[in-house]
């Protein structure tokens, strides 16, 4: 698969052959939908936790006398029914990881690479730097481009200033390219990577 190269101005400039293996792949849709809820169940904390009535503050001392009262009969005060008193059924710490093959959350990422290569929201630079951090470097940049819409950028490391020219810019997001995941992937609709980010992750995810 060919795609094309552009400069910083957004001009085409030449052409790039990306791998089959990884950006032509008929995409896997029920496996990125796993690879999806898979990312968002271990984002969850799980640190919601209620007191039973093991642990509420009060004492085992009976309230009051069994007959004679009126009342009805009850025993301690940190019984679930009474003010103060513990939760039943209720949140307790616990993990939401979920588990995925190796091969699976390849082959997720290799399918979201390739919905973004087939749908032409792939935008390869051939360099991606600027020389001052400045937001306005960025807008310039996304204008040449002719990206209006939520884009995010793949860095490898060798990009100079991108990341704090990207920073007050709450529809761009910056991502090293060496922890690309389904979420990010299709949750923005342009993808702008550098030939750098495009040749590391060649080398992380190829064969």
């Amino acid at each position: 698969m060919r795609i094309p190269v552009r400069n910083m101005q957004g001009d085409s400039i030449a052409e790039l052959d990306l791998r089959d293996d990884i950006f032509g792949i008929k995409p896997n849709e029920a496996v990125m939908h796993q690879a999806a809820k898979r990312q968002l169940a271990n984002n969850r904390q799980g640190n919601a936790d209620t007191k039973t009535r093991a642990e509420v503050a009060g004492g085992t001392h009976k309230v009051y006398r069994q007959k004679g009262t009126g009342h009805a009969r009850q025993g301690d005060n940190r019984a679930p029914h009474w003010r103060k008193g513990g939760i039943v059924g209720g949140p307790t710490p616990r993990s939401y990881e979920q588990s995925m093959p190796k091969k699976m959350r390849r082959l997720a990422l290799k399918s979201a690479l390739s919905v973004k290569t087939q749908a032409n929201q792939l935008i390869v630079l051939d360099e991606l730097k600027f020389e001052a951090p400045r937001t306005r470097n960025m807008l310039n940049l996304l204008t040449g481009l002719k990206v209006d819409s939520r884009a995010l950028v793949l860095l490898s490391g060798s990009e100079e200033h991108v990341g704090l020219s990207c920073r007050n810019l709450p529809d761009v997001k910056t991502l090293d390219a060496k922890y690309l995941n389904v979420i990010d992937l299709l949750g923005y609709d342009a993808v702008i990577a550098s030939k750098s980010a495009i040749a590391l992750i060649e080398q992380t995810y190829g064969k």
